[in-house]
């Protein structure tokens, strides 16, 4: 077989679906990788990066469709990095998420097929899959033809702007919001940022909204520290019904990082309010607060039911950020213990809590597979020291007292809700010395998750329940909670 190369056009039936949704054919034994291809479609493609045992395609024209595909319900899916999954029917969704948890849990875990199906619940999809982000950016920029600013997303794997101001996974307000802006921008002569020259004021808009209070929050990101025509901004943003809260973030930095590291408030309060499973949070700007109120609340609920608290046990709830898991775990546990990297997240997280009625919770600033070691390890060598030696080694940072070094040590469940990465490996081997009867691990990436778990498992714990939670439907991504339980006990 010769090899194929750039350019070639090839009609191939879609066979798989890789973990990134991009669909798997085959021509002569060679794969192809293609974008907005589905299983079942035969189709028309195009290679655009040949390799020696593989390619990646374009998808040129569908002469066969999939049984499960759909009419997309947005125009710009295909050219847009945001919905990979857009023209794949829902239900066709959620098999391909449980089937790539499944999947990595078995090749990355270690676990087996059997020992998966024995553990796994159904999947739990969502009765609304679109309108369901309560939190967007818009890149902003200067259309080349027109001249004009715009808003909208970035074309897949590209920093160019596509205009969109009606995003269908967005909730209604952001498009008044943005075409307001934009109006506004458009009025007072105000520049988009240009990222190739670094000119221009206005980078991003951030908006935030509380599903359940009805507040607005909008944050424009500019590469300056004035805004012109501020009291225009203020006049035409306070018109839009819930809106709360109006500042800017400087950001001068040639950096893809969105956020800068100032934040003005310009109007009206420097956060807004929601209520999630009857607990009020406050939300800042750089608040960490799920995209997806409304499965939030399932993804929760699973990991309180999986912790089976009684209200006696003690809790470490590990990359806390606002405290929202630490909150529901509050709720039926006898104390929680909070750990997070961001200060004013734990400020953030303290607040909650008072605000909320708490009196059985504690946060600590720092990272976790720090805090946790630390902690574990001063404990441990203070032991027959009384306690407020063990308080005065630990608390060298500022943070709060520990009530119960006991609990502390030894506590019965730990909750962990890490980044994308994973847990770190030395938070991962105090996890094991301090021994807890369970382990509730929250993931956003079933890989390092089906990594993570075989450490554990190793170290002696047993997978007993896990399941999938769909919190970012006509995406790839899938939320896991699963339990851990200690061996012999």
């Amino acid at each position: 077989m010769d090899m194929y190369k750039k350019g070639d056009c090839l009609t191939i039936i879609i066979e798989d679906i890789d973990t990134e949704g991009q669909g798997i054919g085959k021509a002569d034994g060679y794969t192809l990788f293609v974008k907005d291809a589905l299983v079942g479609d035969k189709a028309k493609v195009k290679i655009m990066k040949a390799k020696k045992n593989y390619a990646f395609a374009r998808l040129e024209e569908i002469i066969e469709p999939s049984a499960h595909r759909i009419e997309p319900k947005c125009e710009h899916h295909r050219r847009c990095g945001g919905c990979q999954l857009q023209c794949l029917s829902y239900e066709a969704q959620l098999a391909f998420k449980e089937k790539k948890v499944r999947n990595n849990l078995v090749r990355i875990g270690g676990f087996t097929e059997e020992e998966i199906d024995k553990v796994m619940q159904p999947i739990i999809g969502m009765e609304v899959p679109f309108y369901y982000r309560n939190k967007a950016q818009y890149p902003v920029g200067r259309d080349k033809k027109t001249g004009k600013a715009v808003a909208g997303f970035y074309a897949q794997r590209t920093h160019d702007i596509i205009p969109n101001t009606e995003c269908a996974l967005g909730v209604a307000e952001n498009k008044e919001i943005l075409e307001r802006i934009l109006a506004w921008m458009e009025q007072c002569k105000v520049s988009a940022y240009d990222e190739t020259t670094g000119a221009g004021l206005v980078r991003h808009v951030l908006i935030r909204k509380g599903f359940v209070s009805g507040e607005l929050m909008v944050c424009l990101v500019v590469n300056g520290k004035e805004l012109p025509g501020e009291d225009a901004l203020i006049d035409t943003l306070k018109e839009v019904p819930g809106m709360k809260s109006i500042s800017i973030s400087i950001n001068r930095e040639n950096t893809n990082v969105i956020m800068g590291k100032t934040i003005r408030t310009i109007w009206g309060s420097d956060t807004i309010e929601d209520t999630l499973g009857g607990i009020r949070f406050r939300i800042s700007p750089l608040s960490f607060y799920q995209v997806n109120p409304v499965q939030t609340e399932k993804l929760y609920a699973k990991a309180v039911e999986f912790a089976g608290l009684t209200g006696k046990e003690s809790v470490w709830d590990l990359y806390c950020g606002i405290g929202t898991i630490s909150l529901f775990m509050a709720k039926n546990a006898g104390k929680v213990y909070g750990v997070e990297i961001i200060p004013e997240a734990i400020e953030d997280a303290k607040g909650n809590a008072e605000r909320n009625g708490f009196t059985n919770t504690e946060f600590f600033v720092g990272k976790a597979e720090e805090v946790l070691p630390e902690f574990y390890e001063k404990a441990g060598k203070t032991a027959e020291l009384d306690a407020g030696h063990v308080e005065a080694e630990f608390n060298e940072a500022g943070n709060a007292s520990p009530d119960s070094e006991a609990d502390m040590l030894h506590p019965d469940v730990i909750v962990v809700d890490p980044p994308r990465k994973g847990c770190d490996v030395q938070c991962l081997d105090t996890m094991l010395k301090m021994q807890p009867e369970r382990i509730v691990y929250v993931s956003c990436d079933s890989a390092t998750l089906a990594r993570d778990l075989k450490i554990l498992c190793e170290g002696g714990y047993e997978l007993k329940k896990a399941v999938c939670v769909d919190m970012f439907g006509m995406t790839v991504h899938v939320e896991c909670v699963t339990l851990l339980q200690r061996k012999n006990t």
